[in-house]
């Protein structure tokens, strides 16, 4: 759905901030905590994706996006899915992460599919020149499509979203520059558990100094109930009719789903499948977060 190349000579300014987790990480989340920041309200005068928009995503037409952004009197902050080593690294720039439990993550991208509407497929379809009857069909059991997902192998074209490798391959790229002052990674669950303490530090990270009464004001618009029940205006791709449902795009929203899919079994095969993806110290933080990690405790 997206094509980096797309960033080459983008006209950044000096306190752009470009948001890039892998997809179902928590994008959306960290999009909205930043508006929340940008504007210090929990109103905006437009649709999420509109303010915040996927600047490489191929469905829409680059040349309005660019105007877009460019016309923008606020501070910028801009979505990518593109991993860090794929974008212009410009020191006066902030990069955001978010990593989450790939478990998690393979199980929302399954959701996520289901729920992409017709017509963006048949948009996909025109832009990439994919012979869709060629494609295999998917498999009708959630886990075999899980471990599809899993042990896919890293794809650095078009498809490549859609697979732990990449999804990791993304993570690694952040994990490797993590200590690099415009460079920040935070994680889902982390964020569930203590929603102001992370958009305080985000505030902190972006240089917006805020009252802590005032972030705890903020954080409460912007936790996973709040955020669904105005699904219209803060999913991605509302402007383009891009699902099904866009309540359904806030699935569930909790760590943990993938306890109801995987047994013992399962379990150790993906510890071994993700041992041979990313290093020990990513792998940990993956599962436990800054918060949870036991340094932090």
């Amino acid at each position: 759905m997206s094509d980096s190349a797309l960033w080459n000579g983008f006209p950044f300014r000096d306190d752009d901030v470009v948001i890039s987790p892998p997809a179902k990480c928590g994008t959306s989340w960290m999009q909205m905590l930043c508006a929340l920041l940008v504007f210090n309200s929990t109103r905006f005068t437009r649709r999420l994706t509109e303010i915040s928009p996927w600047l490489d995503n191929i469905t829409y037409d680059f040349a309005e996006t660019l105007a877009a952004l460019q016309a923008q009197p606020h501070r910028r902050f801009i979505k990518t899915h593109t991993p860090l080593d794929g974008l212009p690294f410009v020191e006066t720039v902030t990069y955001l992460c978010v990593g989450r439990d790939p478990r998690d993550v393979g199980v929302s991208f399954d959701h996520a599919l289901a729920n992409i509407s017709d017509e963006t497929r048949a948009v996909l379809t025109v832009k990439k020149d994919i012979d869709r009857s060629a494609m295999p069909v998917p498999p009708e059991d959630l886990r075999e499509r899980f471990w599809l997902w899993a042990e896919g192998e890293f794809v650095n074209g078009p498809t490549g979203i859609g697979s732990l490798a990449n999804m990791i391959q993304h993570l690694q790229t952040f994990w490797d520059r993590r200590n690099e002052p415009q460079v920040a990674l935070f994680h889902y669950h982390d964020l569930l558990t203590d929603l102001p303490g992370q958009l305080k530090r985000l505030a902190e990270v972006l240089g917006i100094d805020l009252p802590a009464g005032r972030v705890e004001e903020l954080a409460a618009a912007a936790t996973f109930d709040k955020v669904r029940e105005r699904a219209d205006e803060l999913a991605p791709g509302v402007d383009s009719g891009l699902w099904r449902d866009n309540r359904a795009f806030f699935h569930t929203g909790t760590s943990g789903q993938w306890k109801a899919l995987l047994g013992p079994d399962d379990l150790a095969r993906f510890h071994t499948r993700l041992a041979e993806l990313a290093s020990t110290d990513l792998i940990e933080w993956l599962y436990d977060g800054w918060l949870h990690r036991p340094a932090a405790q």
